[in-house]
C-alpha cells in the first residue's frame, strides 16, 4: 500500500507555507481515518492553531478556536502506541478521558517524553516542520496562525 501524506498550506501570520505529514496507520487506524475523513470534508480548512507552546507543542483542530470544541462526530477510542513523542510527531489531544480524541491534534516541537502511551501517535511530519516552528505562540495567540487549506495524499 502506498505512504498517505496530509498536507497542509499554513498561514503565520508573517508567510504562508505547507507543511507535509506522513500519516501511520499502522500506529492508529482508526485515528489516521478520522483525519482523513475530516480532511476531506474541509474540516481543518481555515482552523486555527488555538494553542502554541514554545519548547512543548502546537495544537489546533477545534473548529470554536479556543480547545473547547470538537467535529461532530463520535469521540474515538484510544490507539496508545509506543511511538516517541519526539520533534515533529502529530498526536492527538484528549481530556483527561482516554477515549476523548476527536478533531484536535497537536504537533511537538521537542521532546515530549512523558506523553508516551499516554495520547495516539498518528503521524509524523516530514516537511515544512519551520512553518510550525513560525507559528504566533501563546494560549492562545493573539492573532493565531491557521490552516488555510488541507488535503490527502498518496506518494
Amino acid at each position: 500500500m502506498a505512504d498517505e501524506y496530509l498536507t497542509f498550506t499554513v498561514d503565520t501570520g508573517n508567510g504562508v507555507g505547507d507543511v507535509v505529514i506522513k500519516l501511520r496507520p499502522d500506529l492508529a487506524p482508526g485515528h489516521v481515518e478520522r483525519i482523513k475523513e475530516l480532511t476531506g470534508e474541509g474540516f481543518y480548512d481555515g482552523i486555527v492553531f488555538h494553542r502554541v507552546i514554545p519548547g512543548f507543542m502546537a495544537q489546533g483542530g477545534c473548529p470554536k478556536g479556543n480547545g473547547t470544541g470538537n467535529s461532530d462526530k463520535p469521540d474515538l477510542q484510544a490507539e496508545f502506541n509506543d511511538e516517541p513523542h519526539v520533534r515533529g510527531v502529530c498526536s492527538m489531544a484528549r481530556t483527561s478521558y482516554p477515549h476523548s480524541a476527536n478533531s484536535q491534534f497537536f504537533i511537538c516541537f521537542d521532546d515530549a517524553g512523558f506523553l508516551n502511551r499516554q495520547y495516539t501517535v498518528w503521524g509524523v511530519v516530514e516537511s515544512g516542520m519551520e512553518h510550525i516552528d513560525a507559528l504566533p505562540k501563546g494560549e492562545p495567540p493573539r492573532n493565531p496562525g491557521k490552516i488555510v487549506k488541507a488535503a490527502i495524499s498518496a506518494a
